[in-house]
């Protein structure tokens, strides 16, 4: 259970610097989860196939979270969203 708790952490400390980043603001916290752990997977993908070293690796309780890389995939994501979704109107 505390592993989820700490995945869900890391996930939405991701997604909303990835949306800062990337200037994407709708939604709120969830969003900012999801986006996290989607940019987990693609971040993941993106190394793995690369082949491309983990420079900001956290490990708590025998598992290993690849910081850079989650982020880096959120901010693809959001940006690919940000060019996929109509603009907001004012």
């Amino acid at each position: 259970m505390l592993d989820i708790l700490i995945s869900l952490i890391i996930a939405g400390v991701a997604g909303s610097i990835a949306r800062s980043l990337s200037g994407f603001s709708r939604g709120g916290c969830v969003i900012s989860i999801i986006v996290g752990f989607i940019g987990a997977m693609i971040g993941s993908w993106m190394s793995r196939e690369l082949e491309l070293p983990d420079p900001i690796i956290l490990q708590l309780r025998g598992n290993t979270y690849n910081i850079l890389w989650t982020i880096i995939g959120a901010v693809i994501f959001t940006a690919a969203l940000s060019f996929l979704t109509p603009a907001k109107k004012k």
